[in-house]
C-alpha cells in the first residue's frame, strides 16, 4: 500500500458515496485523524463527509463517543466492544449514514502478548432499518508505526467501501 493507493481508493469512496447520496463519519484513536485526512484530501469530499473525531485517549472515548467506562475496564482501548461503541457513538453524533473506528497498538512500543504491535480492531456502523448494523473485525499489520497506521487506514477505508456496496 503506496499513498497513491490510499489517494485513489479514498477517491473512490468519495465517489461512491456521493453516488449513493450516503454519508460517513470516523472515530479514530491510532490513526490519529488520517482516515478522515484521507477523505477531506479528495474534492468534493465536504458532500460526503459528515463528522470525524480523534478519540486517542480512553477519556475522550467516553466523554465523546459514550464508550462505557466498564467496557474500556474490562475489555481495554483496543478490543471488539470498546471499537464498536465508538462506531456507534459517532454514527449517532453525526447522523451520517455509515461510520468506521479504529482502535490498535501502532507501535514500537505499548505491545503486549495479548495486545501486540501492529494489531488493529476496525468497526463499522451503518444504519438499517431496525436500528443499527455494527460489524467488527481484528487485522494484524507488520512494519514500522507508519506503516502500520497507513495499512489501517486503508482497511478502515476498504471496509467502508465494502459496507456502503451493501446498502445496494
Amino acid at each position: 500500500m503506496t499513498e497513491t493507493d490510499l489517494k485513489n481508493l479514498a477517491e473512490a469512496l468519495v465517489n461512491e458515496l456521493a453516488a449513493a447520496g450516503k454519508s460517513v463519519a470516523t472515530a479514530e484513536s491510532c490513526t490519529g485523524g488520517w482516515v478522515a485526512k484521507a477523505l477531506t484530501d479528495i474534492p468534493g469530499s465536504s458532500r460526503v463527509f459528515a463528522y470525524g473525531i480523534v478519540s486517542y485517549s480512553n477519556g475522550a472515548k467516553e466523554s465523546v463517543l459514550g464508550v462505557i467506562n466498564a467496557t474500556l475496564a474490562e475489555h481495554g482501548a483496543v478490543s471488539e466492544a470498546v471499537v464498536k461503541e465508538m462506531a456507534e457513538g459517532v454514527l449517532q453524533l453525526s447522523g451520517a449514514d455509515i461510520s468506521v473506528a479504529v482502535s490498535g497498538v501502532a507501535g514500537p512500543d505499548g505491545g503486549s502478548p495479548e495486545k501486540p504491535v501492529g494489531m488493529v480492531w476496525f468497526a463499522w456502523a451503518r444504519r438499517g432499518k431496525s436500528g443499527c448494523d455494527v460489524f467488527a473485525e481484528c487485522r494484524r499489520f507488520d512494519g514500522d508505526r507508519w506503516q502500520v497506521r497507513l495499512q489501517s487506514v486503508a482497511a478502515a477505508l476498504q471496509g467502508v467501501l465494502e459496507r456502503l456496496r451493501q446498502y445496494a
